[in-house]
């Protein structure tokens, strides 16, 4: 697309969406002239990372700004999704409920839960190829317990819920974003009918990220926040269990502002997590949520990159230490890496960009294989490449499956 089709194309869509130019620009990170150059096609925008923000800000298609079909850049993909997405489909023991034979199956709840919680264990350690071999098998024994006759409801829920629970995160993390929306829906069911108000919660938490990967922040920080808000009217004055589960929901809340640019929410919501951080005293990793003081570092690190905001999220990456978060936190150390890589392509700063990525991939190679993140940050990195500044670069593509 030349630049003037793509100049006209962005300020029909800005005027549409109410936007002026200064505010259009302050959500890029850009000054206001040059948005002003690029709509009048003086400027043209080479940046994979700009485009995609100017998508997503303004409602748009990427290939209303490419002029290009939507292309996949990379050919890793999660293979275990599609045996998940089998034994998601499978209600073959409504055969013998129905029937009334007597021959139901028996599954046991409480080890069905542990199971679980080892496997969410082994996916915040990212070793995604393993939880996703565990994962069809609990699925089906989820299936299996809930249509067990005179079973403990609240323990069979309870485990549903967080077999549900790991399908959704993980999921989600490899970017199949349809099939973790079940996955979290499912999970929000069993929780709700598991009698267990924090449980409850926990889905609320989990189902909002789900909602942010689909595109809709809204809703996603309206059901963190619902959550927050009833959580907080029983924090008397609050278990370790409750401050994680009720910090975690304003840094669900946080990211769902971010990722609909609200700026003045996003602080706000981070203060608010970093309350109950404080009040919690320490990184813990109560009901999966990995909270503590220096997951509010993180999230301010991934806020400030969705606002544009690169500076703030190299200065707080930079002089984070990780070395406080629980051992098995694999995935959190790397996604900071992640992230920090993100920011300094976004600055330009493209060899830094690829150390810090192979500082994730040494960390954990599993979430660089399959991270729609890495994906995008390593396209761009391509898109301007200079091979002798940045000699791991290409081979690091290959290895992500990034044509």
């Amino acid at each position: 697309m030349d630049p003037a089709t793509r100049g006209q194309t962005i300020k029909r869509a800005r005027r549409r969406r109410g936007y002026s130019q200064s505010v259009l620009a302050g959500l890029l990170g850009r000054s206001e002239s040059w948005l002003s150059q690029v709509e009048r096609g003086i400027l043209t925008v080479d940046s994979h990372e700009i485009l995609t923000r100017l998508a997503r800000i303004l409602h748009l298609d990427l290939a209303e700004l490419t002029g290009t079909e939507p292309e996949a850049v990379t050919d890793m993909r999660y293979d275990a999704a599609r045996a998940i997405e089998r034994a998601m489909m499978r209600y073959s023991t409504l055969e013998t409920i129905v029937a009334e034979t007597g021959q139901e199956p028996r599954t046991d709840s409480a080890a069905l839960l542990t199971q679980a919680h080892h496997t969410y264990a082994a996916y915040q350690a990212a070793r995604y190829d393993e939880v996703g071999r565990r994962l069809p098998r609990l699925i089906r024994e989820a299936e299996a317990a809930a249509h067990t006759p005179a079973a403990d409801r609240s323990a069979t829920c309870a485990a549903r819920a967080m077999v549900y629970n790991t399908t959704a995160a993980l999921l989600r993390r490899v970017g199949e974003k349809h099939l973790a929306w079940q996955a979290a829906d499912r999970a929000m069911t069993a929780a709700t009918w598991s009698d267990d108000p924090l449980l409850a919660a926990v889905g609320a938490y989990r189902l909002a990220y789900v909602f942010i990967s689909r595109g809709h922040p809204t809703e996603a920080a309206e059901l963190a926040m619902g959550a927050a808000s009833a959580l907080d009217r029983r924090m008397r004055p609050g278990t370790p269990e409750e401050l994680s589960v009720y910090g975690g929901l304003h840094l669900a809340a946080a990211t769902a502002a971010a990722a609909g640019f609200d700026r003045t929410a996003v602080p706000r919501l981070l203060a608010q997590a970093r309350r109950a951080a404080d009040r919690l005293g320490a990184d813990r990793n109560l009901h999966g949520t990995a909270f503590g003081p220096t997951n509010v570092a993180i999230h301010t690190i991934s806020t400030s990159i969705a606002i544009g905001d690169a500076r703030t999220a190299i200065d707080t990456g930079e002089a984070l230490d990780v070395g406080s978060l629980p051992a098995g936190l694999v995935g959190r150390r790397a996604q900071v890496c992640l992230d920090l890589a993100r920011a300094y392509t976004q600055k330009r700063q493209d060899a830094a960009a690829v150390h810090t990525l192979v500082d994730a991939e040494r960390i954990a190679p599993e979430l660089i294989r399959y991270h729609s993140g890495t994906a995008a940050v390593l396209t761009e990195l391509l898109r301007r490449e200079h091979r002798r500044s940045t000699p791991e670069l290409r081979p690091l593509a290959a290895r992500a499956g990034v044509a």
